[in-house]
């Protein structure tokens, strides 16, 4: 299924390579969308180590649309195909509207070959995107972009809805005021051994892959509290953490790679 993998990541490139603006202008050339998407792509740092990390990035983007129904206002993949871009931080950052409140998504999404290892990256990113600095430095970035103002010239999201969150993203608010509306959700992209040696999907693999998972969940979740718990309302921050395993990494990131060769 690796075909069907990354086409779905392929159809998705879109929206994560580039703003709503450039969206819109585009819209009526999806010829000319995709392959400035493309363009924006192997402008990245990935695309010249060949390690395509964006891969996760973008598989984390539709989760977030498709699973969870978020708003994107900071898509990073575009944000960050100048290498002197100062915009940083998440991989990306979505809005969440519940009720007419909304909830602040800030993920972090890992492409490893060991899931130990991507764990481990995944709690050090969390722990440090948490400072109070990275947290205000992450919010004035989304005051800053377009995205809020397309989402409303959209009907989108309303006016008064759009200001109350730029209010209480302001700088000059406490950010301890926005801790119950953040969530963390980390996707852990890996090569699997248990995945690699099975052709189907049957009760056993199902039982054996949960009973990994939920492990490594656990692993995730113990250490991410030892380590950022002395945050103030650590607690009332939600976390989620979603594993995907897939046979081979190299595999997946070849055929990526060709077909984003395919407009040179």
């Amino acid at each position: 299924r690796y075909k069907k993998f990354n086409t779905y990541i392929f159809n998705n490139i879109i929206e994560t390579a580039l703003s709503f603006e450039e969206r819109e202008k585009l819209q009526n050339q999806p010829s000319s969308l995709l392959e400035k998407s493309i363009q924006n792509l192997r402008s990245l740092e990935s695309h010249d180590k060949g390690n395509w990390s964006e891969i996760a990035e973008i598989l984390l983007y539709w989760i977030m649309k498709d699973y969870y129904s978020a708003l994107s206002v900071v898509p990073k993949i575009f944000y960050k195909q100048n290498k002197k871009d100062p915009v940083k931080g998440a991989d990306s950052v979505h809005i969440v509207v519940k009720w007419g409140d909304f909830e602040l998504w800030l993920w972090e999404a890992k492409f490893y070959k060991d899931i130990d290892s991507a764990i481990s990256s995944a709690v050090d990113s969390v722990c440090d995107g948490l400072k109070t600095n990275k947290l205000k430095k992450e919010n004035s970035i989304i005051t800053w972009l377009k995205e809020l103002d397309w989402l409303e010239n959209r009907w989108i999201i309303n006016t008064d809805l759009k200001q109350r969150i730029k209010n209480e993203l302001d700088w000059n608010t406490s950010i301890d005021l926005l801790k119950p509306k953040l969530h963390i959700p980390i996707l852990i992209l890996y090569e699997c051994s248990l995945t690699q040696k099975k052709s189907e999907i049957n009760v056993q693999y199902e039982n054996e892959i949960k009973n990994f998972h939920l492990e490594k969940a656990n692993k995730f979740f113990k250490q991410n509290y030892e380590k950022i718990q002395v945050i103030h309302w650590y607690e009332k921050i939600t976390f989620h953490i979603i594993i995907f395993p897939i046979p081979q990494k190299e595999t997946v990131v070849e055929k990526f790679d060709e077909r984003v060769l395919a407009f040179s």
